[in-house]
């Protein structure tokens, strides 16, 4: 038996009860996205995405192929770490660190010690396409990284890879990744290389690599530890510290992921197959950009069959979401949105799954599926 569990990064299905700590009340990235755009997913409809409470422009198929529902997210936060963690059995008691006012001058003035350099670029929120237009040229003078964060809890550095070597960047990283632990850790650091001329840099989407704080036990260890195959596709591997896989498949924009997936479906082998698809989010959502949102969106939904047909009799596929990032609202940021639940199996057709608790249900159904104990949060669906 095989499950094969894909995360449409940041395709919520509207604001959650608390949203308005968040400043997110009002958010609905996948509505909105098709009230803006005139979307249609057929084949998403048809699995019983219609029938998710909040879904209110997709039609409500009369018989559905899939189960169908959505989740609340616990952890106290809106990003990639925080949803993502949740969905394994992590739930954290504080949210992971933010920082938008830049980071504290004196780390920066030991980090800047550490990794052999004077000084640094920019340290502020700030847009990672911007942040190269805006400061790349006195980068490239000075060999100084381009430093910068987000609402995430993130600490990305950029640099310009004819300036400054790959190895040299992550090593750069890595150092950031041991200091930023204790009242400074944050989820992840980021290296962000690019390379061009000055006017037309660009990011190397396909050398990006992250360092992630290393997560507690979970259901991805106790999946591994029982001798099941366990695959993280794209930037999955990286969120979790690299731990608890037994494969790790590199891709790059939503087409390659799917491709990935595809040939891991078609091997025979018993396990979990995890796949982060990343482009509605990185690519669409932080720019405000519903058309190519709902590109992306399209372009899944003409994929789905093949998903369909690569699963065999035993098999099952889920189908959800992190957080929101509604192209249409204000700002840059993600949203906090319920995630998406819908899922493919023996017997699951039809199934109203309704609003889960926790995205952490997710994680204790692997569990059951595949006969293990767990003990953590979260319910089995299925």
């Amino acid at each position: 038996m095989k499950i094969t569990t894909i995360v449409l990064d940041s395709v919520g299905l509207g604001y959650l009860p608390d949203a308005h700590t968040f400043g997110d009340e009002g958010a609905d990235t996948l509505d909105h996205t098709v009230l803006k755009t005139g979307l249609q997913l057929p084949h998403l409809a048809a699995l019983g995405l219609g029938h998710v409470p909040g879904v209110h422009t997709l039609p409500q198929e009369a018989e559905p192929k899939g189960a169908f529902g959505r989740m609340v997210e616990v952890n106290p936060g809106k990003d990639t770490s925080t949803g993502h963690w949740e969905f394994v059995g992590i739930h954290l008691e504080n949210a992971f660190q933010v920082f938008p006012q830049g980071y504290p001058q004196d780390f920066l003035a030991a980090y800047c010690k550490r990794i052999g350099v004077e000084g640094y670029l920019l340290n502020r929120p700030y847009s990672g396409t911007e942040a190269i237009r805006d400061y790349g040229a006195e980068h490239l003078r000075t060999g100084w990284p381009i430093v910068y964060t987000s609402a995430d809890s993130v600490f990305q550095v950029a640099a310009h890879i004819d300036k400054v070597p790959l190895k040299t960047l992550y090593r750069w990283c890595q150092v950031a990744r041991e200091m930023l632990v204790g009242p400074l850790a944050c989820a992840r650091v980021i290296a962000r290389p690019f390379e061009g001329p000055p006017g037309a840099f660009y990011r190397r989407e396909d050398l990006r690599k992250d360092f992630a704080l290393e997560p507690p036990p979970n259901v991805l260890d106790a999946i591994k530890a029982a001798g099941l195959e366990v695959v993280g596709v794209g930037k999955i591997p990286d969120i979790y510290a690299h731990r608890g896989f037994t494969l790790e498949v590199k891709s790059g924009d939503n087409a390659q992921g799917l491709e990935r997936t595809l040939e891991r479906m078609r091997e025979g082998f018993s396990g979990l197959i995890f796949t982060n698809l990343v482009d509605f989010d990185a690519k669409y959502g932080h720019r405000r950009n519903p058309e190519g949102y709902a590109q992306a969106l399209a372009d899944f939904d003409a994929r789905l069959p093949e998903l369909l047909a690569a699963l065999g009799p035993e098999d099952y596929l889920f189908i959800v979401s992190d957080h929101g990032n509604d192209p249409t609202f204000r700002g840059t940021d993600h949203t906090r949105e319920y995630g998406m639940l819908l899922a493919v199996g023996p017997g699951l057709a039809g199934r109203d799954l309704g609003t889960r608790a926790t995205f952490a249900d997710l994680g204790a159904t692997w569990a059951h599926l595949f006969g293990l104990p767990w003990a953590g949060p979260g319910v089995a669906f299925v």
